[in-house]
């Protein structure tokens, strides 16, 4: 059976997409009837974290042990690679012990070489450049809300981050539109955003990318922002917080969408900054339902490399 990594939103077709997030919903029945059965049963599933992490280890722990396997956690600082030791030899004896590699890294090439030399399944648990199996449990929840994603409008606040690029993929996939209010100098990466054109083209959707948070949640139905400073840019924070002023969600900016638009945001949020304590909190917020969705996503991800 060949095996399958999930790096990029942009690894799977359009039905694979679709597919994937009807298995999300289904496994989240499931799993809350505790009905989930052993999909699972003697996998090992090694999560491999260079970056600290909440909602992301503990779902695909959590997942992993709901469908019948078992998670071993492998914190980087722990590993023969703060010694020097080339990924690609932490790979080959990684994969000659697991079953598949869940990797939260700094740069997205290290993903790419543990998918090249490990001989096992990888998943993009968040790298510089993506967050894939966020957009599954995301778009999970606008179903739930909305009852589609096709013909919907969502409107992005803030960092054309890996979060940011993602989003736009699975928009493109899913035929979603999507506008991105950003600050000039952090707009989403140039060869994703090419690609989500390319697949918004054949899907019907439209992908904007504006300096102007107004204009990017008119007649929105999805509102979603994410931090301005991610893990790892501490150097850059004086710079982004000056950069970012006025991207924020709140609730002047919340008029400017459809009245039933929703609001989501990955987490952890940082309140009062790129948005307001009273729009995370307010009825039109779908930020706990989202975060708790991570959970399935994780499983269905699993599933579909494992499967």
């Amino acid at each position: 059976m060949s095996r399958r990594s999930f790096l990029s939103v942009a690894d799977l077709s359009k039905r694979e997409f679709a597919d994937l997030l009807e298995r999300t919903r289904v496994l989240k029945e499931n799993i809350l009837r505790k009905a989930s059965g052993n999909l699972l049963e003697k996998k090992v599933i090694g999560l491999l974290f260079e970056k600290p992490s909440t909602r992301t280890r503990t779902s695909f722990e959590v997942a992993t042990f709901r469908l019948g396997g078992e998670p071993i956690y492998m914190q980087s600082s722990e590993l023969q690679g703060t010694r020097g030791e080339p990924i690609k030899d932490t790979a080959r004896i990684l994969g000659s012990y697991l079953d598949c590699i869940v990797g939260r890294v700094y740069a997205h090439d290290t993903l790419v070489q543990l998918a090249k030399y490990s001989g096992v399944s990888v998943v993009n648990a968040l790298s510089d450049l993506e967050h894939p199996t966020q957009i599954i449990s995301d778009f999970l929840t606008i179903i739930e809300k909305k009852g589609k994603l096709e013909g919907l409008t969502m409107a992005y606040i803030g960092d054309g981050d890996n979060v940011c690029n993602s989003l736009l993929l699975g928009a493109a996939l899913a035929g979603m539109n999507m506008n991105v209010a950003c600050p000039e100098g952090y707009e989403p990466d140039a060869a994703i955003l090419a690609r989500a054109q390319s697949l918004a083209k054949e899907n019907g959707a439209k992908l904007i990318i504006t300096r102007k948070p107004v204009e990017a949640a008119k007649d929105a139905d999805v509102l979603y922002t994410d931090v301005w400073v991610s893990m790892g840019e501490d150097a850059e924070r004086e710079k982004k917080m000056k950069a970012f002023q006025g991207y924020q969600i709140n609730s002047t900016l919340l008029k400017a969408a459809n009245r039933d638009a929703v609001v989501m945001h990955c987490l952890p949020a940082h309140r009062g900054l790129e948005i307001t304590d009273d729009v995370i909190e307010g009825e039109q917020s779908i930020v706990w339902q989202q975060g708790a969705n991570k959970l399935y996503g994780a499983a269905s991800v699993l599933e579909f490399c494992l499967k």
